[in-house]
């Protein structure tokens, strides 16, 4: 097994337990260049809010979109759009990726942002 395919399975054991739950779901998806952060509906079928680093309202914020400060960025902007769309709590699906660096930083700010999870 290669590193993505590991990834992947590690993915799919998370959403199938956020599935189970029933809850709104923040996913995120990482490359080296950008970060993507979504707010998805239970069903799975809508998104709810969203925000990645291609978005100008956070190119504006940032100098660099691979880092963790953009990730941070990132992280506030989505936690902001999905209160307006009426949305406190969700299940954080990391979509495999390890919860250190800017997974981590993308968490911590959309928790200070106002989403519980």
């Amino acid at each position: 097994m290669n590193k993505k395919q590991t990834r992947l399975r590690r993915a799919r054991r998370g959403r199938a337990h956020i599935q189970n739950i029933g809850a709104t779901r923040l996913c995120i998806h990482k490359t080296p260049r950008h970060i993507y952060a979504q707010v998805i509906s239970p069903e799975g079928n809508t998104v709810l809010a969203s925000a990645s680093t291609l978005d100008k309202e956070v190119r504006k914020d940032v100098e660099k979109t691979g880092g963790a400060a953009a990730a941070t960025v990132v992280g506030k902007v989505v936690a902001e759009r999905a209160k307006t769309a009426g949305v406190t709590k969700v299940a954080f699906d990391r979509s495999g990726f390890k919860y250190h660096g800017r997974v981590k930083a993308l968490a911590e700010a959309a928790r200070e942002g106002g989403l519980d999870f």
